[in-house]
This record gives C-alpha cells, structure tokens and sequence, in this order.
C-alpha cells in the first residue's frame, strides 16, 4: 500500500476561495507519517482540503463574541455558521457531511433525523415542500416554492435540521464502528443533554509500524466556528492525537471525555 504526504486537493465547498491555507497545507504529520491516498470526492478529501482562517485568528461564536476557551483550538475552519445559536456540536458534524455531500450533488444522501424521529430529506426540501412543527408532531407540507437546489435554499435547510436535531437524534442514527477502525469522518459522539460530538477530520500512518495518529475538529455550545482541537494529554504531538491499539478506555479532548467505543460512522 502506498502512502503520500497529503492527498490531491479538491474543490471543496463554495465558500472555499483559491489560495487560502487548508488543513493539510498548515498541518503536517508527525515526521515518519503520512497522509494515505484518497480519492479526489472523497469525505477524506474534502475533510482534509477545507480551508482554515489565518493563524492567530480566535475560535468566534454566532454572535461574534469570542469563545471563552480559547486553549481548545489549535486551528479555526473558515466557514460561516451564521448569526443564530443553531450550529452546536452535532449540527457542526451534520454541517460537514452535508456540505460534502451537496457539493458532489448527491442529493438524496443528504438526509437527517430530528430528535423526534422525523427524517427530514434535503430532495424534498429544494423541490419545493418545507417542514411544519407543532409539538411532536412534524410534516411537510407544498410551500407553492419552485424546485431550488441553490445553495441559500440549502443552508437555509441545515438551520431547520441544526434547530430540530442534536447528539440524541445523531447518535441513534449512526452506527457504532470499533475504535480501531478509526477513519476520517468517524464521529465520536455522546448523544443526551448534555452531549458531545466531535469529528475525525484526518488520519496519518507510520508506513513502518503501522501506527496511526488522526485529528478531531468540533462546534460546541454555544454555537461556535468549527476549530481543529488540541491534544490536551500529549502537547509534544498536538494537534495529533494517537490511535491506541485497543478498543476499551477513554478519549480526553479538551473540553470533553469520551469513552472509545463512542465511535461512529456515516453510512
């Protein structure tokens, strides 16, 4: 199996201008590691690719306020969350996978459930129907809106999704995979309230020993600019983190434990 240093850059989301610094621009491996080939649309990919604000540039929350712990981030995700309390942390994750999803037009992938059970399908939406809610009881309904798969019509779908989903509805959704299996795009999640949900935003490999090391990126509440974490338990490796060889113990993060087995996956 072949490895490279950083996988061939794809076009990534419209909000992604030529010649800024992505992740895998500012973001080495440790020496010895390197990035695995991907697929140019691929999630890996597009994960790998998305571009970062300048370095220095503090964790923001929707609001514009600066996020109180700022010793959490090591790097900020260029892209806009909006100016409403929506975008959390598992909403962080939904926004990622859609994004990705939407920008290779894999339309019918793009579907979340609501806490209450209801799945609510992007296809409907840009076709025109929109999401009625009264207590638990949720419906579409024909709004009289042409078909529209823009992108403001989009966005404007993940507010609704980020509003009526969370840790609980994502957690349900995705299947467990062992720890071991680790990807990019895995997510590590505790669904309930409160809850968490981080995500693997990219994996490197000792062609040697094998060993792995990935990176997790979260939004936490309030709702906040996606940001590359920290390792808090290994400083010398971080932005790192290292892929143990067992499936049982925990995950420190900087602002949350996880237990391994709390990995899960997109289908």
């Amino acid at each position: 199996m072949k490895y490279l240093l950083m996988c061939a850059g794809m076009f990534i989301t419209v909000l992604h201008s030529q010649g800024q610094e992505k992740i895998t621009d500012r973001i080495a491996p440790p020496s010895g590691y390197a990035r695995e080939v991907c697929p140019d649309n691929s999630f890996t990919a597009y994960l790998r690719n998305l571009p970062l604000l300048p370095k220095g540039s503090k964790v923001l929350l929707y609001n514009g306020r600066e996020k109180g712990n700022q010793a959490a981030a090591f790097a900020v995700v260029n892209m806009e969350i909006g100016n409403r309390d929506l975008q959390q942390c598992a909403d962080a994750v939904i926004r990622l996978r859609a994004e990705y999803l939407w920008k290779n037009k894999r339309y019918e992938d793009i579907k979340f459930n609501f806490t209450s059970g209801f799945t609510a399908e992007y296809k409907k939406w840009a076709e025109g129907n929109r999401i009625k809610v009264s207590g638990n009881h949720v419906q579409w309904y024909a709004s009289g809106k042409g078909k529209d798969y823009s992108y403001q019509t989009f966005r404007s779908y993940l507010d609704i999704v980020f509003m009526y989903a969370g840790t609980a509805s994502l957690s349900r959704e995705l299947p467990t995979v062992p720890y071991t299996s680790l990807q990019p795009g895995d997510v590590f999640i505790k669904g309930g309230s409160p809850g968490h949900a981080v995500i693997v935003m990219d994996v490197a490999i000792h062609p040697a020993t094998k060993k792995k090391v990935f990176l997790l990126a979260q939004s936490y509440m309030p709702a906040q600019q996606i940001h590359i974490l920290v390792n808090p338990t290994n400083r010398s490796l971080s932005p790192w983190y290292e892929l143990a060889e067992t499936d049982t113990g925990k995950l420190y993060t900087p602002e949350w434990i996880f237990e391994k087995k709390d990995l899960k996956r997109f289908k």
